[in-house]
């Protein structure tokens, strides 16, 4: 913590507010590789994801977003063994829409059947009487878009959520669901090298909608020359770079990189006060990037 400010690490980002009652640093955490390889299963380092998990929240992470397909049910077993009972700032936010069947699997399902039985589920693993904010991770191509978002609006009346969200949607899927209920997040993949998403993102911060992007790093594919060069100029890791250009890049970015490791916990999280200069923003800015399927 900076002695000159007293604020937690992860607060230096600024905050947003999520259907304008919660309010959260704009730096969160991705509980996505806290399970084993494949996404499958325990991890290796139990006590090493509960470590990590408790370090976030010490660095002044309140937003931690996982789902119930990571593991399955993993992830959200260890939030709630590491944190429960939560602190009173953190918001958790899960998902459904994947089910799966081994290392590696994601097979569709946001059925209403499958969503009401999720919900459950995921209530019970992490303790709590109601989701703050309950993603829909996917749409599903054998169930109605509407029919999915039918049952969360319906779940969201029983008080069984408090905010709906979408992840890997379109513009129109965006706009259709609006004219059911509010919609306070969208989570697609994003980041400095892969700007599919651009016109979505504008279109969420002209809503006041968080925008979470996911695969913040490029998954780890070798960064642009420009982000090296940044990188090696000011002595810092390309992955600073790529983040300090996603949280300049619009206020209502919520980042949610994801680590199983305290070491890389803490640098993730120093991101928060790293500032880019104007020039560094513009030239980064100037690159363009490839379309995701070139890559």
């Amino acid at each position: 913590m900076p002695a000159e400010t007293g604020i937690l690490p992860a607060a230096q980002a600024g905050t947003v507010t999520l259907g304008g009652d919660l309010t959260i640093n704009r730096m969160g955490y991705g509980a996505m590789r806290i399970t084993g390889k494949g996404i499958w299963g325990p991890p290796t380092d139990r006590e090493g994801a509960l470590a990590t998990l408790r370090r976030a929240v010490d660095l002044g992470v309140n937003f931690i977003d996982t789902a119930d397909s990571y593991g399955p049910d993993v992830s959200e077993e260890l939030i709630a063994e590491a944190l429960y009972p939560y602190p009173k700032d953190l918001v958790i936010t899960t998902k459904v829409g994947w089910v799966r069947h081994g290392p590696g699997v994601w097979q569709h399902n946001s059925s209403p059947a499958h969503i009401q039985q999720a919900i459950e589920g995921s209530l019970k693993r992490l303790r709590l009487e109601r989701i703050d904010v309950y993603q829909l991770h996917t749409p599903d191509p054998a169930t109605s878009f509407d029919a999915s978002m039918e049952t969360l609006v319906q779940l969201r009346e029983q008080g069984k959520i408090r905010h709906i969200a979408l992840s890997n949607v379109t513009l129109e899927h965006i706009k259709r669901a609006q004219k059911m209920v509010p919609i306070v997040s969208v989570q697609n993949r994003y980041s400095f090298s892969d700007r599919e998403w651009d016109f979505v993102l504008d279109y969420c911060e002209s809503q006041g909608i968080a925008f979470l992007p996911w695969g913040p790093m490029a998954q780890a594919r070798k960064a642009n020359e420009v982000v090296e060069k940044i990188a090696a100029a000011r002595n810092v890791s390309t992955l600073v770079i790529s983040l300090a250009w996603l949280l300049r890049r619009s206020p209502f970015i919520v980042a949610i990189p994801g680590t199983s490791s305290v070491k890389h916990l803490e640098e993730n999280v120093a991101t928060a006060s790293f500032k880019l200069s104007d020039a560094e923003f513009a030239e980064m800015n100037a690159v363009e990037p490839k379309p995701f399927w070139l890559r």
